[in-house]
């Protein structure tokens, strides 16, 4: 049986350590946050992922669900004005202009992982004669159906619809605004693999950050509690699932703090199997 948790101490605790962090305290922000962890073990808050962004403790392989779910639940609503108009997100649109570029498609079936409130359904749809959309947010995927945009629609995580999927196979996968919320990324890259067309694409964008910065890891939780993936992990874990490229693009992901965040657009083809 799931223990109940004690909302008004997590509050507190939650506040404490973000206090702390904001004060420049690293080493008892840390602490606070591990207090934080004992009492949500399933972390809505996102207590490791800011663990990880100061540099301390473990790198988790990916955000927690819950942390997810909630951060996307709460913001659904003010969702699209806040990434589009206030941080300059347009990477759906990116993704239209660099098939348009490329002279692919148009497609039987997309897959869009992540969907959120279906701004990359929208930039896609009369590319595809059927759309499927997934997302961990309900209230998001809410907003996605009454656009009327996605043939059918789904609340769940990424990897656990892509392994217990029927609907496939897709010959386009998208999952824009999704590799920032994962550290490794084999689970996903195969999982796709595994309900694409032979031929088919997987198109998708990730953030990155100077080489200097990363010093030999592969992906690491960045300043702004979003993950971010050196150039050569990705392609590597292309390759080991099956992929090969068709095309990488540096782009600007959106801005931060008046600032742009650096990161990569790319096109991949499932090898077929020879």
């Amino acid at each position: 049986m799931q223990k109940k948790i004690d909302e008004e101490a997590l509050a507190e605790a939650y506040n404490r350590a973000l206090a702390l962090e904001k004060s420049g305290d690293v080493e008892a922000a840390v602490a606070a946050y591990r207090q934080v962890l004992v009492l949500d073990p399933e972390d809505h808050g996102g207590a490791a992922v800011r663990i990880a962004s100061m540099g301390r403790g473990e790198t988790p392989d990916k955000a927690s669900d819950a942390y997810v779910t909630t951060l996307f639940d709460q913001h659904a609503d003010v969702f699209e004005d806040v990434l589009v108009e206030q941080l300059g997100y347009s990477v759906p649109m990116m993704v239209r202009q660099r098939l348009q570029a490329l002279g692919l498609g148009p497609f039987k079936s997309l897959l869009d992982l992540g969907c959120g409130t279906g701004l990359t359904g929208g930039a896609l749809r009369d590319m595809a004669e059927n759309l499927t959309g997934v997302d961990l947010s309900e209230n998001m995927v809410e907003i996605a159906h009454e656009k009327d945009l996605y043939d059918a629609l789904y609340v769940g995580e990424a990897v656990d619809f892509l392994e217990d999927n029927d609907d496939g196979p897709f010959d386009l996968v998208t999952a824009t605004d999704v590799l920032p919320y994962l550290g490794g990324l084999e689970a996903l890259f195969f999982a796709a693999a595994e309900t694409m067309e032979p031929g088919g694409l997987f198109i998708f964008s990730s953030e990155t950050l100077p080489d200097d910065v990363f010093a030999g890891r592969r992906f690491m939780v960045g300043p702004h509690q979003r993950f971010a993936h050196a150039r050569d992990y990705v392609l590597e874990r292309l390759e080991a699932t099956g992929f090969e490229l068709v095309d990488l693009t540096d782009i600007t992901v959106r801005m931060e703090d008046g600032a742009p965040i650096a990161g990569h657009l790319v096109v991949a083809r499932l090898r077929n199997p020879s």
